[in-house]
């Protein structure tokens, strides 16, 4: 136990140290790369916190968790914002909603990182082990859990949503949410797989080989999803955004049409006539904005599956009657992961080398410098960015 709690000390309030005097002993768990002056106590720990209900974030120290038998400590070498982590930070009519019960907390839930202590109860995770997390934490006694649908837990508590989050050096994680990585994959990548499941779930809601599939939104998820539609032998995939920037990510990952929903055009009008005036069998809503919503339900051909991701700030009109019912259309509400089907899944495809996640990642900064990361997806100027204590 004595090297946990070196690094337990091991406390990075900065971006650049000098190095620990232990570092290169070749004593296990030792080499750090931190120096006597940046080891405070114990228990102390560089974490990133929602403190007050309005924009923004704080830096704080906060104790090193204590786990529980069930429960791994994980030493986090990665962590990456999401679109959730921008509703919290800039505070829309959703995360107050959702959010506002739980200040101050920690908040952030894409994670990667290594296994330091194992609770007395766990089995089948070791120390040293590199991991990702399942964000939803279930119950595993409600109806949901028990008719195989852990994701959608009627008591779930969300990894930096309800409770304290992955913002931080360590984490606390219930080891039945430890998904294994394979040590070949570099934490700073392996960190984006969350988002690469939640499209893994949202593209393979139902069949796509052979389909035209809409996607609207091309965030990170959406990006992902373009990749998996070809990889999945889709005939056509139509990529809308309205950033130019992110059009041709989704052109890099493989988009055989994009559509810009800026520049003043008709954005149905493009995807019937690329249709042939029947239009899409399949659509995938991953921007969580009205617009996207309502013009892929328009576009949408009847019978058509229609696949929603997306978190919307706050509640809108849509035409029920004319674009789901008389068109007959399948409708599903995306929350997730399928705990753990969509998880082999993802990392078969990354396996395959098809999903290049690398790609994926345009910016990486030191945790201490998320403000950084928060102006960069501010101003769409980045994909997915990488934090690294």
């Amino acid at each position: 136990m004595l090297f946990l709690n070196h690094f337990a000390t091991c406390y990075l309030k900065f971006a650049n140290r000098p190095r620990c005097p232990l570092a290169g002993t070749g004593r296990p768990g030792y080499d750090c790369g931190l120096s006597t002056e940046a080891m405070i106590s114990m228990d102390k720990m560089l974490s990133v916190w929602k403190t007050a209900p309005k924009e923004g974030f704080e830096l704080k120290e906060a104790p090193v968790p204590k786990i529980k038998d069930n429960e791994v400590l994980v030493k986090v070498k990665a962590t990456s914002i999401c679109g959730t982590d921008m509703h919290i930070y800039g505070w829309d009519e959703w995360a107050q909603n959702r959010i506002g019960k739980n200040l101050p907390y920690i908040f952030g839930h894409e994670v990667a990182g290594e296994v330091v202590e194992t609770g007395k109860a766990v089995s089948g995770i070791a120390v040293g082990d590199h991991v990702s997390a399942e964000t939803h934490l279930s119950c595993g006694y409600c109806y949901q859990c028990r008719t195989g649908n852990e994701h959608i837990c009627q008591n779930v508590k969300i990894l930096g949503v309800d409770i304290n989050g992955a913002f931080a050096e360590y984490l606390a994680l219930p080891y039945r949410n430890a998904w294994v990585n394979d040590r070949n994959i570099p934490h700073w990548v392996a960190t984006a797989q969350e988002p690469l499941g939640n499209a893994v779930h949202t593209v393979f809601d139902g069949e796509v080989a052979g389909k035209v599939v809409t996607i609207f939104g091309m965030g990170p998820i959406g990006v992902c999803a373009v990749a998996l539609c070809k990889a999945a032998g889709a005939e056509k995939v139509i990529a809308i955004d309205h950033h130019a920037g992110r059009l041709k990510f989704g052109k890099e990952f493989g988009a055989d049409l994009t559509i810009s929903s800026s520049d003043g055009g008709d954005v149905r009008k493009q995807i019937m006539d690329a249709t042939n005036g029947l239009g899409a069998d399949v659509f995938l809503e991953m921007a969580g904005a009205p617009a996207a919503m309502n013009d892929g339900l328009a576009t949408l051909r009847a019978g058509g599956r229609a696949s929603i991701l997306g978190v919307f700030p706050k509640s809108f009109e849509v035409d029920v009657t004319n674009h789901i019912v008389f068109k007959g259309i399948r409708l599903t509400g995306i929350n997730g992961r399928k705990m753990f089907d969509t998880w082999y899944k993802t990392r078969s495809f990354l396996r395959s080398g098809k999903i290049n996640l690398e790609k994926l990642v345009t910016h990486r900064f030191k945790l201490a410098e998320i403000g950084k990361g928060f102006d960069v997806l501010r101003k769409k100027e980045g994909m997915k960015v990488v934090l690294e204590p």
